[in-house]
């Protein structure tokens, strides 16, 4: 019995920020199978699948080691008029992981928990974020969604987006 605790006590044990970076690095794997966006220019795309809620893929900025980016579905919130739900992230190619920076236009961390929380607070957050993308992920994947459903779109000044 003692060996058997004693093997246990040894087995490393994965941090909070353990966690998070293997999220990262996971949700890397998933949004590059389903949409390949380090291959792709900087625009707006538009992934269909014939349910009637088209998935709006942008790639807001490309720089050497890392593409900035959205996704969206086509629905606004009522109050701030806003793409709702929408999860902006950083791809960081080099590193293969992607960071959910954060989930809606008016509430990015500092939003919601403030300026300076403490690291633990904050580390939760970003847990819960890059979680609520990692299941995102897998539903779009299980719906169908992918490159072969991504065209490209245009977006007008308004706002609204046409599909070529």
């Amino acid at each position: 019995m003692q060996q058997v605790i004693a093997n246990e006590a040894r087995a490393p044990r994965l941090s909070r920020f353990g966690w998070l970076m293997a999220l990262y690095a996971e949700n890397y794997c998933r949004i590059g199978r389903l949409f390949a966006p380090a291959d792709l220019g900087v625009g707006h795309y538009v992934s269909r699948i014939g349910d009637g809620l088209d998935l709006y893929v942008d790639i807001l900025e490309r720089h050497r080691y890392t593409v900035e980016m959205r996704l969206t579905y086509g629905m606004r919130d009522p109050v701030t008029g806003e793409s709702d739900p929408s999860a902006y992230m950083r791809l960081y190619c080099d590193a293969r992981q992607v960071e959910t920076t954060h989930c809606y236009v008016g509430r990015r961390w500092q939003d919601a928990i403030g300026l300076y929380p403490p690291p633990a607070e904050l580390i939760g957050h970003r847990l819960r974020m890059n979680t609520f993308l990692g299941k995102w992920l897998e539903y779009l994947a299980e719906l169908g969604h992918g490159v072969a459903t991504l065209s490209v779109a245009e977006l007008r000044s308004c706002g609204d987006v046409v599909v070529n």
